[in-house]
């Protein structure tokens, strides 16, 4: 990251913009080491240069540390909903029926973190514990809980996206890493009262921010990514 009072040059700026992009991964082990607020203020204030149709930014965070956090997770682990059971209501991130090439992708992904840390295919209470590790942030000592009111139409949802992606890229700029989680969407009536989210907003998505723990397995997994073959057409 360039320090302050720098001046870039296109160089500077792709090499870090690239670096901070293709060192972003969804961490899911962290260290108890405490984010100050100022830059998680820092981090929120960038990230909001996002585009959005005119400019209607239509974001809104709840940031969660200490208390507040452990009071999200005790929510929802002593819900008593399953994952597998929890109704996605306000919102559907996944199709009903998934389909190629998105369905092996989606295998790929689940047995490629299973594996390194070795729970077997079979091993579905490994596989729910292991699930679980969302509601309490895989750790982190930041939780950020998204909504967005539910008025607004898919439009702004992209929009959202972008500031999200934003969010998790002035992350990796001041050495910090985070996972976006939707995980915490059908559990929105688990966590409206503890924050206070008005009926009008709909939970997008939670993320967990903080150092990465290195030491832990699933720090080893990396995604793969398509071809652009796969995805791209050129036309002249």
């Amino acid at each position: 990251m360039l320090s302050r009072g720098t001046v870039a040059t296109s160089g500077d700026i792709s090499e870090t913009a690239d670096e901070a992009i293709l060192s972003r991964r969804s961490v899911r082990a962290f260290l108890p080491t405490p984010v100050d607020e100022r830059t998680i203020r820092d981090i929120l204030q960038v990230a909001a240069r996002a585009p959005s149709g005119t400019n209607m930014q239509p974001w809104k965070v709840y940031v969660t540390t200490g208390e507040t956090k452990q009071r999200i997770a005790d929510a929802i682990l002593n819900s008593g909903i399953r994952a597998e059971k929890a109704v996605w209501d306000e919102y559907k991130y996944y199709p009903d029926q998934f389909f190629e090439p998105y369905l092996q992708r989606r295998r790929e992904n689940g047995f490629g973190l299973y594996s390194v840390l070795g729970i077997g295919r079979r091993e579905v209470e490994r596989m729910r514990a292991q699930h679980d590790r969302n509601f309490i942030f895989f750790d982190a000592p930041v939780g950020m809980i998204f909504t967005i009111d539910r008025r607004l139409n898919m439009g702004s949802w992209v929009d959202y996206g972008m500031f999200l992606q934003n969010i998790m890229i002035a992350a990796r700029a001041r050495g910090l890493h985070t996972c976006p989680q939707a995980a915490f969407a059908p559990y929105h009536r688990q966590i409206r009262p503890i924050l206070d989210i008005p009926d009008e907003e709909i939970v997008v998505c939670g993320m967990a921010l903080g150092h990465e723990d290195t030491s832990k397995p699933e720090s080893t997994f990396r995604t793969g990514r398509a071809p652009l073959e796969e995805w791209v057409t050129f036309r002249k």
